[in-house]
């Protein structure tokens, strides 16, 4: 990801800004990786209602780059741009929780959704079809794909709120924090984030191939879901239906393992 600013300004921006706390160096250092947030902004509006405005989200996200600018230890062995994606997706995903724009209904069928999905995956020792969970639902094979749909803006931002642990204090902190810092002063946080990693790792091998493949080309190879439609030939619904039943499956799966412990 570039910025406005060459690598060696930024040295020297990061060096005037640590040494001497100037506001002016933070005010550069953040314009200077406002591309970031316009980026993080962009991808995660694609799979949002259209009243929640990317505008409100770029705001929301410089909330988390300045956060970022602020936290962040030079002499760490990590980009900051790693870094600052992991604050900025946190600060869009704290503001979009606040305004709870997700029906109580829509929560409701997810979380039904994400029972049924671990009873019939414990009871058949298997992915269950679409047609066991919408028997398992009571609804028709339409009726759960449309749910899916309609289940889909709100579980857009969900993968990466899988990817955080609590500390001791309650507040939630992301994975890359824990597992990048040699200094972390909770050993059993830094423990258990390390846990979650191989979890979710684990859940994510167990996916079916194609939802696999859009948990891979979405998060990890950054496409958003409009272009891995395109890739695989599907509209960007049906690719909406794949990331919503692979994320409430990943959700069940570790629900299900945190109860097992």
């Amino acid at each position: 990801m570039e910025t406005n600013v060459k690598a060696i300004e930024l040295k020297d921006l990061w060096r005037k800004y640590k040494s001497t706390d100037s506001d002016r160096a933070r005010e550069q250092l953040v314009v200077a990786y406002s591309p970031l947030v316009k980026y993080v902004a962009g991808r995660m509006s694609s799979g949002l209602p259209a009243h929640v405005e990317e505008a409100d989200l770029i705001s929301y996200g410089l909330i988390g780059l300045i956060n970022a600018i602020e936290r962040f230890d030079i002499y760490r062995e990590i980009k900051f741009e790693t870094y600052a994606i992991t604050r900025i997706k946190g600060a869009i995903i704290d503001e979009l929780r606040a305004l709870d724009w997700v029906p109580r209904s829509v929560r409701a069928r997810a979380r039904a959704i994400e029972r049924a999905h671990g009873k019939l995956e414990h009871r058949l020792h298997r992915t269950p079809s679409d047609e066991e969970m919408a028997r398992e639902l009571e609804l028709s094979v339409d009726e759960f794909q449309e749910s899916l749909i309609k289940i889909s803006t709100s579980t857009v931002v969900a993968l990466d709120e899988l990817w955080a642990v609590s500390d001791s204090s309650g507040d939630q902190v992301s994975l890359l924090d824990t597992l990048h810092d040699p200094d972390a002063p909770d050993p059993q946080l830094l423990l258990d984030a390390s846990e979650l990693k191989d979890r979710l790792a684990d859940a994510i091998s167990a996916l079916p191939e194609r939802e696999k493949l859009v948990i891979a080309l979405y998060y990890y190879e950054n496409l958003t879901l409009r272009e891995i439609g395109e890739v695989l030939g599907v509209t960007e619904s049906r690719i909406s239906q794949l990331h919503t039943k692979a994320v409430l499956r990943l959700k069940s799966r570790l629900q299900g393992d945190n109860l097992r412990d």
